[in-house]
Parts: C-alpha cells; structure tokens; sequence
C-alpha cells in the first residue's frame, strides 16, 4: 500500500503540473478564500442574490486565471493552455451541477428553484451555446495533438452530450412557437425532457414503446437534474485524463528541450 499510493501520484505528475497555480497559488487561495468568505456575507446579510455574488468571485479569479494560462501558453504550447482553461471552466460547472444536486436531493428544492450557483445561467440557450463550446473546444485540443484513448472517448461523450441539448434546443423554439400561436406569453417553455430520463424522448417515442428500452433504470427514469449531473460527470472524467497523456508528452520535450 505504502508503494502503491506514490506510484500513483506520479501518475498524475503531469496533470498536477497543469492544474499547480505556481507562483500565483498564493494569490489564488486569497482571492478565492476570501472571495467566499464575503460572498457569504453579502448573502446571509446584504441580502445579496447568491448568483451575483458567485460570479463577483469568479470574476475576481478570472485575472489570475488569465496569467497563469498565457504563461503555461509560453512553455507548453497553446493547447496545453486551452486544455488548462477547459479544466478550469468543466471544474467550475461541474460546482454548478454539484450545487443543483444538494439543493434538489439534500434541502428538497424543487427542480425549478435548484439552479445552482449561478441560477441565472440556467437557461436553455445557456447550456446549448456551452455544450457546442465544449464540443468544439475538445475538437481543437485534438488537432493540437491530444489524440489517446481517452481523447476519443471525451469527443464521443461530449457529442452525444451536445446533440441531447441541441434536441433539448429544438424542442424548446418548437414549444415556444406553439405557445405563441395559441396566444400565450410571459411563459418561457424551461428545463424540457431530453433524450434520456424521465418523460424524455427514450422513455416515450413510439418507436421504443412496448420494448425494454423505454424502461431502463435511469436513463428513462431520471429527472433531467441527475440526466446532466451525469453527462458533466462523464466529461471531467474523461478531460482529466486525457490531458494527463498528453502533458506526459510536453514535460518528456520540455526535459529534452532543457538538456
């Protein structure tokens, strides 16, 4: 045991090496710590909604995070720094979708009021334009070289992940335009049924009625909450690793650069 949990870590020696804020960990925890602690204050007793203050925090990290990814831009390579601010950006939604969870499951909120952190973002056309993103983002990673086992995997995670939300997408304009044409406003068609989980597509096409797959455990059985909690979940990890193949690469030619 004593041997193994080393070896493991070494393991992870080159994603540690991406994610090591370096000369800026000092900074990064006062501002971050900090941030919090009068997030908290401004919450509980300004009253301040908790969306602005979470992204008055973010805002405050986002300089830091800024330098540090031009400087890992400057060894490594532009896509060791785009994988950087991936993590970065998944780390944080993957917070968001933490938050949704324990105010769904934990205080017993309901879905529509369990918007996480920064509740203002939960809005379709959010998660549609930040999926494609992801999408798009792990597509340049890969022509940047990130090409392993795990890489693969991610492009078809992160696919299948965006065209739920892109049929998420056109089911919400269709329901949108229905509402109109009947005259109704002030109603916004929100957190629709996807492909997977309760009342989505898997669950009550004609095409999978009468058959085993239109009642598998979970991914018809879901609410959409726990449906994405998934997703987010799969995409992490599946990046950190992926990123860790290929920082083993550019720490063996920064060595060979060095010598």
């Amino acid at each position: 045991m004593q041997t193994t949990i080393p070896n493991r870590l070494n393991g992870l020696r080159p994603l540690l090496a991406l994610l090591d804020p370096g000369r800026y960990t000092r900074a990064t925890l006062a501002i971050g710590i900090g941030g919090m602690v009068l997030a908290a204050i401004a919450v509980q007793l300004l009253r301040v909604p908790l969306w602005m203050a979470s992204a008055a925090v973010l805002a405050a990290l986002l300089p830091v995070g800024v330098i540090k990814w031009r400087d890992d831009r400057r060894r490594w390579g532009a896509t060791v720094m785009i994988g950087g601010a991936l993590i970065a950006a998944q780390g944080f939604h993957t917070l968001e979708h933490l938050a949704q969870w324990f105010q769904y499951h934990i205080l017993g909120w309901p879905s529509f009021k369990s918007g996480g952190l920064i509740s203002t973002l939960d809005a379709e056309w959010v998660h549609f334009v930040w999926n494609w993103l992801v999408l798009l983002t792990v597509m340049v990673l890969m022509r940047g070289g990130v090409r392993n086992i795990f890489a693969w995997l991610l492009l078809a995670w992160a696919g299948a992940h965006t065209f739920e939300h892109s049929y998420m997408m056109w089911r919400f304009i269709e329901t949108q335009r229905d509402l109109a044409l009947l005259g109704v406003t002030g109603i916004s068609p929100q957190g629709l049924p996807g492909i997977l989980g309760r009342d989505g597509w898997l669950a009550t096409s004609a095409w999978t009625q009468n058959s085993f797959i239109c009642r598998l455990p979970g991914l018809t059985t879901a609410v959409r909450l726990d449906v994405h909690f998934w997703w987010n979940i799969g995409e992490v990890v599946l990046l950190l690793p992926a990123m860790n193949v290929f920082m083993r690469r550019a720490l063996a030619a920064e060595r060979t650069r060095l010598q």
